[in-house]
C-alpha cells in the first residue's frame, strides 16, 4: 500500500518544523531589548498569578507561578514581549527536589534531619 502526500502539505510541515525547534531552544532577544523582572512579575500578577519564582534559562525567562485555584503552573517567556512560548506543569528534578532548599525548608514542603547518633 503506498500513501501520496500533498505538495503543499509536506513543504509546509517541513516549512514548520525548524520554525518549532528554534523556539524551543533558545530566545534570541539582545539583552536591551529585554522586559525587566518586575514587569513579568506585574504582567502575570494581573493575570491573576502569584509568582513562585523567575529565572533565565537559554535566553527565555521561565516563570514558576500558582494560579487562584492553587496549580502550579511553568512558564517560558520571550523576555522581550513576555508572550508565552510554552506552559505546563512544573516538573521536579531528583525524585521531588528542586534545588531550591531554603525556600522549601521556609514553606515547610521540607524537613531537616536530625543527624544519627
Amino acid at each position: 500500500m503506498t500513501t501520496k502526500l500533498s505538495l503543499p502539505l509536506l513543504l509546509a510541515a517541513l516549512a514548520a518544523a525548524p520554525a518549532s525547534a528554534h523556539e524551543m531552544a533558545r530566545c534570541n532577544v539582545p539583552m536591551t531589548d529585554w522586559q525587566p523582572r518586575e514587569a513579568v512579575q506585574a504582567a502575570l500578577e494581573g493575570a491573576g498569578l502569584s509568582v513562585v519564582r523567575i529565572k533565565i534559562d537559554d535566553g527565555c525567562y521561565e516563570v514558576d507561578a500558582v494560579d487562584a485555584s492553587g496549580q502550579r503552573l511553568w512558564m517560558r517567556l520571550d523576555p522581550g514581549s513576555l508572550a508565552v512560548l510554552r506552559q505546563g506543569v512544573p516538573h521536579r528534578r531528583h525524585g521531588g527536589d528542586d534545588d531550591d532548599d531554603e525556600e522549601d525548608q521556609k514553606s515547610g514542603r521540607r524537613q531537616k534531619h536530625a543527624p544519627p547518633d
